[in-house]
């Protein structure tokens, strides 16, 4: 099991209520929300191994090279060396760390490499799987690992994680039309708002999903567009040729890396803390209270 582990304390922060705080008043809605998915994950899932996925670098500077608007409006501050400072409510940034001490003390192995988001950590953990993967997120941009004959599915919470949309093939197909080695292509023909993608113009989700079935993938496409004999409307090739820049580069910065060089960790599910002591230590200074309780408990079961 592999967590978009900021996709999900994003979604515990804006989850559970800021009313959740420590002794000293700082709120750790996000650490405890985490805390709970987690455990929610463990005992319904049973993975043998787990690793919290990191953003070491939320915005690489290779992604922007290629496409500067590349996530620039959730930039904060832009740095001379190092990543970029994201735009994050001024209450969640304090638990990040706390986040990264707890994961740490319990033994849930936590990895981030540097140049490279979470996604590509990702990404590159499954390729490398010898048996089933499941990845668990809120962002879509994962579904284009998703793979039948490898048993890698996304679990994509609806609400909290005690209810996820199970994410194959049949369900990309039929919520999109494509697998999910076409979702990629699907996702940089369409654009990303969300992400600075700008996609191509005049070309939404369904337009892209029928080029798609009927070319076979993006190469398909651009070959088609030089072939005066494919079924393309006068518009779509004019628009295509129009963005042959931005498709040149776009595949790089919408596909996950699955070369990432990786850090030797042990990624088995921890049964016990790694550091009980510097776990009390935290769970007193926080206040973690029944959220790790519960989760200690499920590990040791």
């Amino acid at each position: 099991m592999l967590l978009d582990t900021a996709s999900l304390y994003f979604r515990a922060y804006f989850g559970v209520p800021d009313s959740v705080k420590a002794p000293d008043g700082t709120p750790v809605n996000a650490v405890r929300g985490l805390l709970d998915f987690i455990d929610r994950l463990v005992k319904d899932h049973r993975p043998d191994h787990l690793v919290a996925c990191m953003d070491a670098d939320w915005r690489p500077r290779w992604r922007v090279e290629l496409i500067p608007t590349y996530k620039a409006h959730r930039v904060a501050e832009e740095q001379a060396s190092g990543p970029d400072t994201e735009e994050v409510p001024d209450t969640l940034s304090p638990q990040v760390p706390v986040i990264e001490a707890v994961l740490d003390a319990l033994g849930i192995a936590r990895v981030g490499v540097p140049e490279y988001e979470a996604d590509d950590v990702i990404g590159t953990y499954t390729a490398r799987a010898a048996g089933p993967v499941d990845i668990v997120t809120g962002d879509r941009d994962l579904y284009q690992l998703v793979d039948d004959a490898r048993g890698v599915r996304v679990l994509y919470p609806l609400k909290g994680v005690g209810t996820l949309a199970l994410t194959d093939e049949a369900a990309l197909r039929e919520k999109y039309g494509v697998d999910g080695r076409g979702y990629a292509d699907l996702a940089l023909l369409r654009g990303d708002p969300s992400d600075g993608l700008p996609g191509v113009a005049g070309i939404g989700e369904k337009t892209a999903a029928k080029l798609l079935a009927e070319f076979g993938d993006l190469a398909g496409i651009q070959a088609a567009v030089h072939d005066p004999r494919a079924k393309l409307t006068p518009s779509q090739r004019k628009r295509l040729t129009e963005a042959e820049p931005y498709l040149a580069v776009a595949p790089k910065v919408v596909r996950v890396a699955d070369d990432v060089p990786l850090p030797d960790v042990d990624t088995a599910l921890p049964r016990a803390p790694r550091d009980a002591a510097a776990l009390d230590g935290l769970a007193a200074r926080w206040g973690l209270g029944g959220s790790l309780q519960r989760l200690l408990a499920t590990l040791a079961a």
